[in-house]
């Protein structure tokens, strides 16, 4: 295939992107001295901190508060309550999260917020404020939420066909319930915010976000401000993961009041217990469907309905949903189909953000239809899913071509070759033969990820870049950094498009007064937008020199930069970059929303304990598609990083909340990482293999490079595969196993012993 490169994504030769190189602040990492937004607490003087009153019922009334008693601790400064808002009392971005409630909607949720000298008084202050309850029945589980009809939002449905029909004439036709869990975000550095007031009123406030242009919306909107009242600066992260998208505002919004109110900064920092039990999860998904087959093993039609657990507010759940559905076909052209979509409404944290945005939910489903259907079928898994890829000339259910399918089954066949597939296949049959107590097994998943935000007006970004008067530059832009390697990237798409050394060029931290209006640093679409921002500004920067070049064609790049001052041409520039060709009708579920499609393949081999169900991931090989990488160091730590994630939400990470009737229900029991299991290097696979897909140029984007936070995360699928191939191993030919998910030791363990009983 011969890509002809748009003036966007075409490289010169010396260019800096696609060099591996470490990132940006690998060392301030590695030795303590990055600053994040609580070390900036010890460089402020007269700092308060702030600690909430938590409710300890998962739903109640609030019938009073007395803070009068807090008053009297030593160290306390004031206590914020719903009184002291002078703007509008709500947090979320459906106005539908008040910030002081009256209604207590789960368990640990922040009634009002306790300032004091020292944290510790902060938090005997707030253990001193008396509060009463008249408890309410509460909704903890979907099951619970569907049963009631407690749903929340939009409904949509996404349609294509007549489902019915393609039903009507399979060869074959299953049903099933496909259930899977939420997860925590469990980045290292917790919720925080830092906020200060200046003598003119402005109000600074520096917030561990994904999103400081909401939160700056935010914090106007509580205070009763007009948003040039306020800036919102992010440092840097220390992980965030979507949990840092929409969750970080009302934090932000209570320092802001408190240092309104008291004329002092104020600190906000959640402690890891508080974090957890106060924050929102990835969504949980029940889904319920029918699929239909062909006698050649390819998909007639299926019809689904998906209901996530939105939690007490909405926040994003509307869109996770969006993108669940969009994503429940993954890289299969499936004739006809209809899916609906719900969300109950339950006393939990209100969900949110998750790296995949509801992608890996959608594909979840279909994944496990066929892993279940495969063996009824009498089809290997691996075939079924290749039998069913997307093709040239196909769409997808809401409408939108498939474009370049063909790398879908690149790396598909570049996988099985460099993994061995076959020939471990036959060895690992051959392995489980002999062993009656531990079994292997071996399953390939694909990956194709649709990149852009669902809602077309955030698909925009922005860019400030400097050049000083000796040559030096300085950029700013509206992505934040979480320790992704997006500033990383950055600082080479603008030495690339200057054409200078990297070390001339230096990056600003993320400020609303510098690039206002930014999306979010979500949806894995941040280097394509501030990318395209940052080369913008370059161009037009170049544009004004190329005069002064040709009066001196010989000039360093210093020189120039000096004659074009001396000539006063102006030498810095407001970037930005539209994605074009995106449109999305959400009532109707149609359009284009994507800007392409990511694909991927991973091989996975894994080995389980008969007794116990536990289990190793032996091996696992991913050729995943990165376009032309822009840093292919920091894309490979993502695509390991992001697939190890996804093996810990599919396997390892087991939120409970509790469910009895007593007074404790709706706690979340596992609030610490004592209780709530992680990956660590014991879970890493033995073998690690990943390679990047050649070839695949993507055109129309920066410098032909497509993203890469997310996409990855959903090659772990191919784990739980391979612990259902192991599982069937325990049982006849043709069990079809189903796995709970996460498929923890119990869970694989009850699964082995379901298919030693069909024995």
């Amino acid at each position: 295939m011969t890509i002809t490169a748009s003036p966007l994504s075409r490289r010169p030769d010396d260019a800096v992107v696609g060099t591996p190189l470490p990132h940006e602040s690998a060392a301030l990492h590695v030795t303590g001295r990055a600053l994040y937004t609580d070390d900036l607490v010890g460089r402020t003087s007269g700092v308060l901190h702030a600690h909430p009153v938590q409710a300890p019922h998962a739903h109640a009334t609030i019938t009073s508060v007395d803070v009068a008693a807090a008053h009297d601790v030593p160290g306390v400064v004031r206590v914020l309550t719903a009184a002291d808002v002078p703007g509008i009392n709500d947090a979320g971005v459906k106005h539908d999260e008040p910030l002081f409630p009256s209604e207590v909607m789960y368990h640990g949720h922040a009634i009002c917020w306790v300032l004091g000298e020292s944290l510790e008084a902060a938090r005997l202050g707030a253990a001193a404020v008396e509060v009463t309850y008249a408890p309410l029945p509460a909704l903890l589980t979907v099951e619970e939420a569907i049963a009631a009809q407690s749903f929340q939002g939009a409904r949509p449905t996404l349609a294509r066909g007549d489902s019915p029909a393609g039903l009507a004439h399979a060869a074959r036709v299953f049903e099933g319930v496909t259930s899977f869990a939420g997860q925590e975000h469990f980045y290292l550095e917790t919720h925080c915010s830092l906020a200060l007031v200046d003598e003119n009123g402005q109000v600074f406030v520096q917030s561990s976000t994904q999103h400081p242009s909401e939160t700056q919306e935010i914090v106007a909107h509580v205070l009763g401000v007009p948003n040039h009242a306020v800036t919102v600066q992010c440092l840097r992260m220390g992980g965030g993961f979507g949990g840092k998208e929409m969750q970080p505002h009302g934090l932000a919004a209570v320092a802001a009041l408190g240092a309104t109110l008291t004329g002092r900064p104020v600190r906000v920092r959640l402690t890891r217990a508080q974090d957890i039990t106060m924050t929102g999860k990835r969504h949980g998904f029940h889904a319920t469907w029918t699929a239909g087959f062909d006698a050649d093993g390819r998909f007639t039609a299926l019809e689904a309905t998906l209901t996530s657990d939105g939690g007490w507010s909405l926040d994003l759940s509307e869109p996770v949903l969006s993108r669940a559905l969009c994503h429940i076909d993954n890289a299969y052209w499936i004739p006809d189909i209809t899916v609906h979509g719900r969300i109950a409404r339950t006393h939990k944290t209100s969900q949110t953000a998750f790296r995949g945005f509801g992608g890996p939910q959608g594909m979840l489903v279909i994944e496990d239809v066929i892993g279940r259907c495969a063996p009824a079928l009498g089809i290997d898994p691996a075939e079924l899913r290749r039998r069913n890829f997307y093709a040239d000339g196909q769409a997808t259910p809401y409408g939108q071509p498939v474009r370049h399918p063909g790398r879908m089954v690149a790396a598909w066949e570049q996988v099985i070759a460099s993994s061995s597939m076959e020939a471990r296949r036959a060895e690992i049959d051959d392995w489980n033969a002999t062993q009656p107590h531990r079994k292997r097994g071996i399953a390939i998943t694909p990956v194709k990820f649709g990149i852009s935000f669902n809602l077309t007006a955030f698909n925009q970004g922005g860019a400030l870049v400097h050049v000083y008067k000796d040559g030096s530059v300085l950029i700013s832009h509206g992505g934040t950094e979480m320790g992704q390697g997006l500033h990383t990237k950055m600082l080479q798409v603008a030495a690339t498009a200057l054409g200078v050394p990297l070390e001339r060029v230096r990056l600003a931290p993320t400020r609303t007064d510098k690039v206002p209006n930014t999306s979010a640093t979500a949806a894995s679409a941040s280097a394509d937008l501030n990318g395209g921002a940052v080369k913008n500004a370059c161009e037009q920067i170049l544009a004004r020199l190329t005069p002064i070049r040709e009066l001196v064609p010989d000039a360093s790049w210093e020189e120039l930069v000096a004659a074009a001052y001396r000539g006063r041409v102006q030498l810095w520039a407001a970037g930005f970059y539209r994605t074009e060709g995106l449109n999305w009708d959400a009532a109707t579920m149609t359009g284009h929303p994507f800007k392409y499609f990511a694909y991927g393949a991973a091989v996975t081999e894994v080995e389980v304990d008969g007794f116990t169900g536990a289990y190793t991931t032996r091996r696992v090989d991913i050729v995943h598609d990165v376009g032309d990488s822009l840093s292919p160091l920091v894309d490979v730590g993502q695509i390991e990083g992001g697939f190890v994630q996804g093996a810990g939400w599919l396997t390892l990470e087991d939120l409970r909340w509790d469910e009895s009737d007593g007074p404790s229900r709706g706690r979340l029991a596992t609030q610490a990482a004592s209780t709530y299991k992680l990956p660590s290097l014991s879970e890493l696979p033995e073998q690690f293999n990943v390679a990047l897909l050649a070839g695949a140029h993507e055109d129309g984007v920066v410098y032909g490079s497509k993203a890469v936070g997310e996409p990855p995360l959903m090659l772990a699928l191919s784990v739980r595969e391979a612990l259902r191939d192991a599982c069937a191993a325990f049982g006849p030919a043709g069990h079809s196993v189903e796995l709970a998910s996460p498929a923890t030791p119990e869970a694989v363990y009850w699964a082995l012993t379901a298919a030693r009983g069909a024995s």
